[in-house]
């Protein structure tokens, strides 16, 4: 399936937004109080599911936007872009064997990191490092002196980059999630034709051989680093050459990446439109509504990777 045909629901409905990306963590008592000390994250909500034993945490920078509050008057986490949900399976924080995969390890690549954008990235990096925050890459390192890594407490990369200085914005944007593409031609196509996003920016990198695609729910961007909901494709020359190359989707074991979501108004009508669009090319697990929880669908992207659909005014 070559994905070539556009569907004209995904396209035209303005109420699509890359919604949250997913992380599974060993222990929440650890990685939702680093998300907000370290770097000032908001947290939303929790939901709890005694009976199949697990827990959202739901996660956003709050400076620079509105938050609607769902039907119970609380925050929505499912009404913005640029919200992180943190997957806690009960019982894995005192599992002294168990470990997640960050996805930057052969032979489990697939997810790479998700992307936090600042004013002042040299303040930034002088508060975190000062707070013990653990270092992939410092601003000295290598070729790239304007992007650092940090890790979080599960081994997850987050990269550290600077909008510009005039962009009326004050501390942290959760700018995008990157993972790794086998074949740029099905996968670009897929997120433009299938979900509707648009291609922001394509950069090549000659001489390491990769080139990045940015892509989410805006037609115009003045800098790409001062917004959320970007999604980064990034493929490796040459392994859409290879038959038997393929990525870790972070749901296979070891597991750490969980998802991509995207929200809308009408999702139904949109997982309908795949489905008579596309048959089978698309897997599904679960179609819409057809899950132990309603309301929902998660849908397979051509490397395997999830994606859930919500509608924007999701209550757990």
């Amino acid at each position: 399936m070559s994905f070539e045909n556009v569907i004209e629901v995904a396209q035209n409905d303005q109420s699509l937004k890359f919604n949250h990306t997913c992380l599974r963590i060993k222990d929440p008592k650890v990685s939702v109080p680093f998300y907000e000390e370290k770097f000032g994250m908001k947290l939303l909500s929790r939901k709890d599911f005694p009976e199949m034993n697990f827990s959202l945490y739901f996660l956003t920078f709050a400076d620079n936007k509105t938050i609607p509050d769902d039907s119970n008057g609380k925050p929505n986490p499912f009404a913005i872009q640029g919200t992180l949900e943190l997957t806690h399976n009960w019982g894995s924080e005192i599992d002294a064997t168990f470990e997640i995969n960050n996805g930057n390890v052969e032979p489990h690549r697939g997810y790479g990191h998700v992307g936090f954008a600042t004013n002042d990235i040299v303040a930034e990096c002088n508060k975190l490092e000062s707070l013990g925050v653990e270092f992939k890459k410092k601003l000295s390192d290598g070729r790239q002196k304007d992007i650092a890594f940090v890790l979080d407490p599960d081994g997850y990369w987050i990269e550290l980059v600077e909008y510009k200085k005039e962009t009326k914005l004050t501390g942290y944007q959760f700018n995008h999630t990157m993972i790794r593409i086998k074949d740029p031609e099905k996968s670009v196509k897929f997120y433009e034709n299938v979900l509707g996003m648009h291609t922001i920016l394509k950069s090549e990198h000659a001489n390491a051989k990769f080139t990045n695609y940015f892509m989410g729910y805006y037609k115009q961007v003045e800098d790409r680093l001062a917004i959320e909901g970007v999604l980064e494709l990034t493929h490796n020359w040459g392994t859409e050459n290879d038959p038997e190359f393929h990525y870790h989707n972070g749901n296979d074991k070891p597991q750490g990446y969980g998802h991509i979501c995207v929200s809308l108004k009408d999702p139904s009508t949109l997982c309908q439109a795949i489905e008579e669009t596309y048959g089978d090319a698309i897997p599904w697990a679960p179609k819409w509504n057809q899950g132990k929880i309603k309301s929902l669908a998660f849908l397979k992207d051509p490397d395997g990777y999830s994606i859930e659909v919500v509608p924007d005014n999701l209550t757990l």
